[in-house]
């Protein structure tokens, strides 16, 4: 896949991988539309971008529908079309069973799921009609289990998998690209609040190459590191009982 004039859209674009995918495609000759409900990064990474190539930012709470719609008409107006769609924006909350909170899993949820929703309505409309188009989704490899105190955040993810899975059998016969990505632990300001260690843990310059590189290649689900992949398949076939006694230990701290 070549991203030269290519106009991306990205959400989640004002830190972590969005961030620094923003950078490297900018250096690939993409034109891209930045969107986060932070804009002063987004301001900043703007002004260093523009001289590389056409830039602009949206001020966008996707967990908000009248928000997306009116930014991704915005920019339409500005780009005159989207051909690429990286919808990033993700949170995650812990979810321990002796602080329970629906309001914690709204959150989650409606920025997780939702907010991928309702950006992928939106392209469809002109995808489908115009058999291109290519919609990435940042899932997780934390999308199989269900971990002690990340159960909002994994069983969001694993909606986001199943749903770009549908939709990817589903936009084939529309020349409709459909990848889901599904990082182990980078670094972001995300996981900078975990208190546990975080195995192969990945900066957002190595994960933003392997995702560009998967593209290129075009393949269809993108998962790295390689050990925590495999690490996350050994899970899911793993027995109930063994996997219980495993994920029941406390994991260690980063001290």
């Amino acid at each position: 896949m070549d991203f030269k004039n290519l106009v991306v859209l990205i959400t989640g674009a004002s830190s972590g991988i969005g961030y620094q995918l923003a950078k490297d495609l900018a250096d690939e000759g993409a034109q891209l539309a930045l969107l986060s409900r932070r804009t002063d990064l987004l301001v900043s990474l703007t002004e260093k971008l523009t001289s590389i190539t056409k830039v602009k930012y949206y001020k966008c709470d996707v967990t908000l529908k009248n928000e997306v719609a009116e930014s991704f008409s915005q920019i339409k107006k500005d780009f005159g079309r989207v051909d690429i769609a990286i919808l990033n924006s993700g949170v995650g909350y812990t979810s321990s069973a002796l602080n329970y909170s629906s309001v914690e899993a709204e959150k989650t949820f409606n920025t997780n799921v939702l907010g991928a929703i309702y950006f992928i309505e939106q392209l469809l409309q002109d995808f489908i009609s115009e058999k291109r188009g290519v919609i990435i989704g940042i899932s997780s490899l934390g999308d199989g289990k269900g971990f002690p105190k990340s159960g909002f955040y994994s069983a969001s993810k694993a909606a986001l998998t199943i749903i770009l899975e549908s939709l990817r059998i589903e936009l084939k016969k529309y020349n409709i690209k459909v990848i889901t990505v599904k990082p182990g632990f980078i670094k972001t300001p995300m996981t900078d609040k975990n208190k546990f260690k975080m195995p192969y843990l990945m900066s957002v310059e190595e994960g933003s190459k392997i995702i560009l590189d998967g593209l290129r290649k075009d393949k269809r689900i993108i998962e790295f590191p390689w050990q925590t992949t495999f690490g996350a398949k050994i899970l899911r076939m793993m027995p109930t009982k063994w996997f219980e006694a495993i994920a029941s230990k406390e994991p260690p701290s980063k001290q």
